[in-house]
Formats: structure tokens, C-alpha cells, sequence
């Protein structure tokens, strides 16, 4: 926040828990109080649950389960909160998955589900908010160099067995994603809605 802060911008943070549904409306309402509008909103929070298969005999459901709250629920509530306050002509911007759409190794299945759910989630809001000329997509990168993903990975760069899956053979930018997202936010992505749009270097294809 400081080195946005020292760009000459206006900058807040707020805690807040992702998985507590409850959270999300004080935390919109937070905005509001401290800018008088919201025009932007990117759904960007997720976890993933260590990959198990779903037949696995020590199938960590409770970590599962959270991971459905924070990944999908959590996400839906702020949509919720966010909706009824976004400026006309605004935008909602959802981090899904390649997962979401494609299955690519075992032990995805509930992460993959959770971001499935967000792209027809999406869907239906862009048909609500289409009225007021706010746009929703989903933005589906591959494998980024996150924390997450090193979590994934076990803190090791993607194998070689990985990269093989890619037509073009290496991970995603945080640049190129980022990109994106802004495209979408901006004023040349005014009708582009309900849309899910890969920046995976053709993952899977």
C-alpha cells in the first residue's frame, strides 16, 4: 500500500477473512466511507487445498470445505455486498482457473469445482448487471509464479512434465495476467461481459 501511496495514488487496506461471509458487506461499506463509490471490483482472494484424490482414506475434508467457503462463498457474498453500490458502467473482474475448465491433473476436483462455479456465477450476474452497463468476466490464467503455486509445486519452478502440457512451454507472467485485468477495467473493456478468457499459454488445448 505505501508504494502505491508514494505513486501519488489513494490507497487502503483492510483485513479481512475471505472465508467469513459476514466480512464482506462491513468491508465494502469500508470502501464507500473512504473513497464514495466503488467502480472496480476484482474477486482475486483463493486458496488451494493440498491435491487429494476424492476417494483418498485421509481425505482432508474440513481443509476442502474451507476451500469451497473461501474460493466460492466467500467470493459471492462480496459480489453481493458489491452490487447494489457499483457505479453504472462499472466493472467486476473474477481470478478463476484453467482448472475451472479443464481438469488437468488428479486431485483438482474440488478446486477445479469451486472455480467452475465462479464462471457460471459470473455468467448470471452479467446477465443481471448487463442493465446498468457493468461488465463481469472471468480472467482463467495457467500456472503463475505465486505463492500459491509454490505451495503447489513444493516450492520447486514447474516440472518439465508440466511445461510439456503447453504449447507454449513456460508459466504465465504476473504481467500478462495483470494486463488483462486491467484491459477488462478499463474504459476499452466497456463490452466484453460474461466472459471466461484464458491467459494460460494454451494449458491442456
Amino acid at each position: 500500500m505505501e508504494k502505491l501511496k508514494a505513486k501519488g495514488v489513494r490507497a487502503f487496506a483492510i483485513a479481512n477473512d475471505q472465508g467469513d461471509t459476514k466480512a464482506a458487506k462491513p468491508m465494502i461499506d469500508g470502501v464507500i466511507t473512504q473513497f464514495g463509490k466503488l467502480d472496480i471490483l476484482v474477486n482475486n482472494a483463493a486458496v488451494v487445498a493440498k491435491g487429494q484424490q476424492v476417494d483418498a482414506p485421509d481425505l482432508d475434508t474440513a481443509a476442502l470445505d474451507r476451500q469451497w467457503h473461501i474460493n466460492v462463498m466467500g467470493t459471492v457474498a462480496t459480489t453481493r455486498a458489491a452490487a447494489p453500490v457499483l457505479s453504472d458502467g462499472g466493472r467486476i473482474i473474477f481470478i478463476g482457473s484453467r482448472n475451472g475448465t479443464l481438469a488437468l491433473i488428479p486431485g483438482v476436483a474440488d478446486y477445479a469445482g469451486t472455480k467452475a462455479a465462479l464462471i457460471g456465477y459470473a455468467k448470471g450476474v452479467a446477465r443481471d448487471l448487463g442493465g446498468r452497463d457493468i461488465t463481469v468476466n472471468v480472467v482463467q490464467p495457467g500456472a503463475m509464479p505465486t505463492d500459491m503455486m509454490a505451495e503447489v509445486m513444493g516450492g520447486k519452478v514447474a516440472p518439465e512434465s508440466f511445461l510439456d502440457m503447453h504449447p507454449i512451454r513456460r508459466i504465465a507472467t504476473i504481467e500478462e495476467v495483470s494486463a488483462l485485468v486491467c484491459f477488462l477495467a478499463g474504459p476499452n473493456g466497456g463490452y466484453i461481459t460474461g466472459g471466461v478468457i484464458d491467459v494460460a499459454g494454451s494449458l491442456g488445448i
